[in-house]
């Protein structure tokens, strides 16, 4: 009678994990520094192995998301990452040809990790560091939403019930959190929101923490300021949501 316990306590396991909801991933990293004069490229992202098409929508927007980062050659229209990485790789050969005693190697370092998931929704954060010259290197952070009952990614306005009842709530937050009177404009004490109007950044994301706003460097304030962040707890935000997260 042990092999069958066995065997059955096995398959009640392999179904547990089978039913818990959640994606099957492979890291995957790419490297390229084939000289030493080349460009230092490194990138470490999420893969999902299922055979569904939440993810294939998922690889396909990841690989999107680092095409848009990675292409510089305007005469080279990439489709593959393969191709942006050659890409980036030609800009700084130009730009060697036209400044050969001023071109410092350029980086680019890209990681995807999952920041979020339950059985509805799925998040990934993609950080990036690009230097291309100057003074310094630009550091963003990009989230990526998915529904995964529609196998589609989510656009920001998708998120919301009314995007402008929780842009209100959102505005009162990031005052308190940043010591802005309530009586007085968005730019009053340094933020440079465009109009002097609060407005929801471009990234917005979940953690284990709550939902994450997030202005990148430029976005709202100058680039010594670095990004600005705002995590909302999900059981503040949960009558917001078009999503069920948090749970």
């Amino acid at each position: 009678m042990k092999a069958p316990i066995t065997i059955l306590f096995c398959l009640v396991i392999l179904l547990g994990c089978k039913n818990d909801g959640k994606l099957t991933f492979e890291p995957q990293t790419i490297t390229d520094d084939a000289c030493e004069e080349c460009p230092e490229i490194s990138i470490e992202m999420p893969k999902v192995l299922d055979q569904t098409k939440l993810a294939e929508t998922i690889n396909t927007a990841l690989d999107e998301e680092l095409i848009s980062l990675l292409v510089y050659d305007d005469g080279m229209e990439a489709t593959t990452v393969s191709e942006a990485i050659q890409s980036f790789k030609n800009g700084y050969d130009e730009l060697q040809k036209l400044y050969p005693d001023e071109t410092v190697k350029w980086e680019a370092k890209i990681t995807g990790t999952v920041s979020y998931e339950n059985k509805n929704v799925l998040t990934i954060a993609l950080n990036s560091y690009l230097f291309t010259g100057g003074a310094h290197g630009y550091t963003t952070r990009r989230f990526l939403n998915f529904d995964k009952n529609k196998g589609m990614e989510i656009e920001n306005r998708e998120l919301f019930k009314d995007r402008k009842d929780f842009e209100h709530f959102a505005e009162t937050k990031f005052r308190i959190q940043e010591d802005i009177p309530l009586d007085e404009p968005i730019n009053s004490t340094g933020f440079m929101f465009e109009g002097d109007t609060f407005y929801l950044p471009e990234n917005i994301g979940f953690t284990e923490e709550g939902m994450v706003l997030l202005y990148n460097q430029y976005e709202v304030a100058s680039y010594a300021d670095g990004a600005i962040t705002l995590v909302l707890p999900f059981n503040e935000i949960k009558n917001y949501l078009t999503h069920k997260i948090g749970e």
